[in-house]
Parts: C-alpha cells; structure tokens; sequence
C-alpha cells in the first residue's frame, strides 16, 4: 500500500513538472511569435485572437469539459483524474506565467525547433504517467482504444493539423501553419522518443555456413538472445539455419564484425525494430502506448 501510494505521488510529480514545461513551451515558443498550435490550446489561441481579454489557459479548461465527459465513461477514473490534473496544472501555469511575464518574439525557426521539442518532450512524460492534457490529446489516447497499433505521436499529428490551419487562418498569417507543422512534427518525433525509447533496437537475420559459431558468440559476448528459424535457398535448394536476432543500436558494429570474423562470406541482413518487449529490452506495462 504505502509502495503504491509513494508510485502515485512520483508520477503525479512527474506530470506537474511536464505540465509547467508544457506551458512554459507554449508561452516562450508559441504565443509571442504566433505559431499555429494544435488541440484545445490551438482552439483557445484562435478565440484569444478575437477575445484578448479571454486568458488561453481558461478557455483550455472550460472547453476541454465536455472531453472529460466523454473520456469518464470510455477511460475510467484513473486516468481521467490524472488528466484532469494536467489540464488544470498546464492551464493554469499558462495563465500564471503569462501575468508574471511576457516572452518576446524571437527567431521564428528556433521558437519552432524548441518548441516543438519543450512540447513534445513534457507530452511524451505525461502519458508515461498515464495522463493525457486534455484537447486533442484525450481524443488521441480515446482513438489508441481503437488503433493501438498506431504511435500515440502520429495520432496527435494527424488530429492537430486541422486545427493549426484554422489558427493560421485566425492570425491571417500562413507562416503561423508552416512553422505550425514544422513544430508539430518535431514534438510528434520527441514525444515517440519519449514513450518508446532513444535506443532504437535492431533485428539481424543472418544466413552463414557456421550459423552455431555465430549463435554462440553472439549470446555469450553479446548477451543477445538468437533464434534459429528453418529456411530452404530458392535456388540451390538446400535447408539453411537463418538466424534471428534482435539487439540495441549501439551494439551493431560489434555485431557486424564478430559475424564476419565467424564467416566474411555471411549474409547479413539488418532491419529496424521499435517497441522491442521481453528480456533485455523493456517490459510490458498495464495500458501502454
């Protein structure tokens, strides 16, 4: 019990550092240089250029209530409640930092380079705690019900677009939407880094006339697990042992010379691999992304 409170506490400290990040990302990057923002944020941003005494923050919560809605009956309490927390932390922190202090504009690429990674970066924390900030981000984690094989970052891109056009056409600026995207992209790309690891794994399949040598060094120097599939050539028609094995980017030089010191005649074939589950890589975990 105390275990499972002390977890709780950590992660709902995780989600309010990523919320402030979240608004100071919006608030240095986004509003003072009017670049087209996605989501409830962007909506808010559209109505805040018509309605400048309507704070972004506050029109996030209000018009993110009928989300939360829908996200109780189809998400349950637990992550509705840690997104509800979010919601509040990131549009609050909006509002607060935009009464202390206000940003001025800056280069326009770099606003769009650090935002989108400020954005993506506190996004990709937050749903590793299981919460979502509310908008489009809580329409993306809704569709992951029905797409789970879909990354939670091209969810969102897909989803923010629209939104980043009609902020464009707010500010009747269409460098608003192209750095739009630009960031929206970025922050897709840091927030899958986020949620599915840096270290992207490999896949090798190897075809070799001492598939057992290789086998061998390669679970001992390597620590990697190998498994032998039965392959026939197409055309010489013998049965070959194909090796599979799956490991981490950076281990591939040592991978690709300990083959060919086995047999230089070996051949080799390397593929990416994302969301690589199982001993020596990363575990399963209860409603993962």
């Amino acid at each position: 019990m105390k275990k499972s409170l002390s977890k709780t506490l950590l992660a709902y400290v995780w989600i309010t550092v990523a919320s402030v990040i979240y608004a100071v990302g919006f608030n240095w990057c986004y509003e003072p240089n009017q670049i087209g923002f996605g989501g409830i944020t962007g909506v808010a941003q559209i109505i805040n250029a018509f309605l400048p005494w309507a704070p972004i923050g506050t029109v996030v919560i209000i018009l993110n209530a009928p989300l939360f809605l829908l996200g109780w009956r189809l998400l349950g309490g637990h992550l509705l409640l840690s997104s509800l927390y979010a919601m509040f932390v990131s549009s609050l922190a909006i509002d607060v930092l935009h009464m202390f202090h206000t940003f001025q504009p800056m280069d326009p690429m770099l606003a769009t380079i650090y935002g989108g990674v400020l954005m993506g970066g506190s996004l990709g924390i937050v749903f590793l705690q299981g919460a979502t900030t509310g908008g489009t981000d809580l329409i993306a984690r809704l569709l992951k019900l029905k797409l789970a094989w879909l990354p939670m970052g091209k969810i969102l891109m897909a989803t923010d677009l629209v939104v980043i056009v009609a902020v464009a056409l707010a500010f009747g600026n269409i460098y608003s939407a192209l750095y739009g995207v630009v960031a929206l992209f970025l922050s897709s790309k840091v927030m899958d880094m986020v949620l599915y690891g840096l270290d992207t794994a490999k896949v090798a399949y190897i075809i070799s006339q001492d598939p057992q040598t290789i086998a061998y060094r390669l679970t001992r120097e390597l620590d990697r697990g190998v498994t032998i599939l039965q392959g026939r050539g197409a055309w010489s028609g013998q049965d070959k042992e194909v090796l599979m094995c799956a490991f981490k980017q950076r281990q591939i030089v040592a991978m690709k010379r300990m083959v060919k010191e086995v047999d230089p005649a070996a051949f080799l074939i390397v593929c990416d691999a994302h969301d690589v589950m199982g001993e020596g890589f990363r575990e399963y975990q209860q409603n993962d992304l």
